[in-house]
């Protein structure tokens, strides 16, 4: 497979004015020194954070709402809306106070009630979340400023579920919107975040805008990483510009029509680097993974024998090198459910992806699986171009082994809106996706997303897979580090007989921006305590 045939969308750069779209509105503020114009990885479609774990949503979501506690980039959590806490009852109560000061950007106060609320809703939705529902007794505020959970039995990563970056943060939203069923998708924002939300200057596929909280209240301390310490908003005004192209986004960013490009195409590194006033570097350390997701619900990748069927034939080198090239210093092969570099990483059941590959031997276990030709439907994002790259990668994989693939083409708001139907394909839904998630999310089972196999509640492919859930639920309950890698092993065993999803790889992405901008929070491109000077 070559990689070249997947990137012709960075054939070459643009003359003249490089942003497309809408004209942009004037700036409220005035000054262009006042205003940060960022690239995101893509639009954000959904705006609720508990809607989706699509990453534009998630970093969008920490601009304009704030977590009881935050992550550092070494994974320790501390205050943020919350002062502190206190344990008792052998780990069964834990009391919470929140800081005194922080509003909404209605002006109401954050309360007590509001973060039960948000609790109750993120409960439903996150993985950790809906290990804490199961071993708690009761949730209540207090007064406006304390509330207490009572369990059942302890939760040992009370902090760190709370503390959450990503997939899913446990935001804390007014209590009327976290009410709300988190299957509905919140459309008006009304955060406690540094910056808010400027709904009437959304551009679909092209521009969002946030202006700054004057009233914003930061935490007093911790480290600022990640998302942990004050968090600061340096610029009056922050416009999101959408620029799917390549070429176009790193001309932008030369011309200094924008300031920063979250994610730097690959092939356009070198370029980047070379280039005057641009500084490229690495806030990300934790990497990307890259997974193709069955989905469980319909034929043919219902039948687990036919989703084991492609272990023969699968490369991750091939999928590695359509979308970061040669250079094995940005990407890893040989990668289980778990990342390089996390404590539960492996080689345990690994034999599936590094012994000899064998195209005939997998057209012959499909055959023998019982594979009767259904169309699978796989959807393709065309205007995300590493979705793009992976998921033709995989269309072309699945062709060779004898699937009938039927491409799926969209944009990628209409992917998310498309991936959460459970109907058989023919009537709206879908076989295969390929999904990215950063390090941090897939660092454990406790987190991991994909590794879920509790059926309708799982992620989007809503796989049935009671070993895992049971091997899982003992990983909460080892007693040290030791026994978490010894059930890891056992869930990567595991996970190659059930097959949740196939791993495709590690890779690693640089961000770029204008060598004028200083305060980089590490391990995740937010614009935040970011200024210029």
């Amino acid at each position: 497979m070559q990689r070249r045939s997947f990137l012709a969308a960075t054939a070459g750069l643009g003359a003249g004015s490089l942003i497309a779209g809408p004209a942009r509105p004037a700036l409220a503020q005035g000054s262009a020194a006042q205003v940060l114009r960022f690239i995101p990885q893509a639009d954000v479609s959904i705006l609720d954070p508990l809607n989706t774990t699509a990453y534009p949503t998630r970093n969008h979501a920490h601009l304009c709402w704030d977590t009881l506690y935050g992550l550092d980039a070494d994974s320790r959590p501390h205050p943020q809306l919350a002062e502190g806490h206190v344990v008792e009852d052998d780990g069964r109560r834990w009391t919470f106070t929140l800081r005194d000061g922080p509003t909404f950007h209605d002006g109401e106060k954050v309360r007590a009630a509001d973060a039960v609320a948000s609790i109750r809703r993120w409960m439903l939705r996150d993985t950790h979340g809906q290990t804490l529902a199961a071993r708690l007794d009761e949730i209540r505020a207090l007064d406006d400023r304390r509330f207490e959970m009572r369990l059942k039995r302890p939760f040992g990563p009370m902090l760190d579920a709370l503390a959450k970056a990503s997939s899913y943060p446990c935001f804390v939203f007014p209590e009327r919107f976290a009410q709300q069923d988190p299957g509905r998708a919140l459309t008006e924002v009304v955060g406690s975040g540094p910056y808010r939300f400027v709904a009437e200057e959304r551009v679909s596929g092209s521009q969002l805008v946030y202006r700054r909280y004057d009233r914003y209240s930061p935490a007093p301390s911790g480290p600022v990483s990640l998302t942990a310490g004050p968090k600061l908003a340096h610029f009056e005004r922050v416009e999101w510009k959408v620029i799917p192209d390549p070429a176009t986004a790193a001309g932008a960013l030369q011309a200094g029509e924008v300031d920063w490009w979250e994610q730097v195409a690959p092939d356009l590194r070198p370029l980047l680097k070379g280039a005057r006033n641009i500084t490229v570097e690495r806030i990300d350390a934790g990497g990307t993974l890259a997974m193709l997701r069955p989905n469980h619900l319909h034929p043919p990748f219902d039948n687990p024998a036919i989703r084991r069927a492609l272990w023969p034939a699968l490369r991750q080198i091939d999928f590695m090198t359509a979308i970061m090239g040669d250079n094995r210093d940005l990407w890893r092969e040989d990668v289980g459910c778990f990342p390089e570099g996390s404590p539960l990483a492996s080689d345990s059941g690994l034999q599936a992806l590094t012994s000899p590959r064998d195209l005939d031997a997998a057209k012959r276990a499909l055959k023998e699986a019982g594979y009767k030709g259904e169309t699978v439907v796989m959807l393709h994002p065309t205007d995300v171009v590493n979705n793009n790259n992976l998921t033709a990668v995989a269309t072309d994989l699945l062709q060779r082994v004898g699937f009938n693939v039927e491409s799926a083409t969209s944009d990628w708001g209409t992917l998310l809106s498309r991936r959460s139907n459970k109907n058989p394909p023919a009537q709206g839904g879908w076989n295969m996706l390929v999904a990215l998630f950063g390090g941090m999310d897939l660092a454990n089972p406790g987190g991991h997303p994909l590794l879920r196999g509790n059926g309708q509640g799982a992620w989007f492919g809503w796989p049935t897979a009671p070993k895992l859930e049971t091997l899982r639920d003992q990983w909460f309950d080892a007693a040290d580090l030791a026994a978490q890698q010894a059930i890891g092993r056992e869930i990567q065993e595991q996970f190659f007989v059930d097959v949740p999803y196939y791993p495709l790889g590690q890779y690693l992405i640089d961000s770029a921006w204008r060598s004028n901008l200083t305060g980089f929070r590490q391990g995740m491109a937010l614009p935040l305590n970011v200024k210029r000077g």
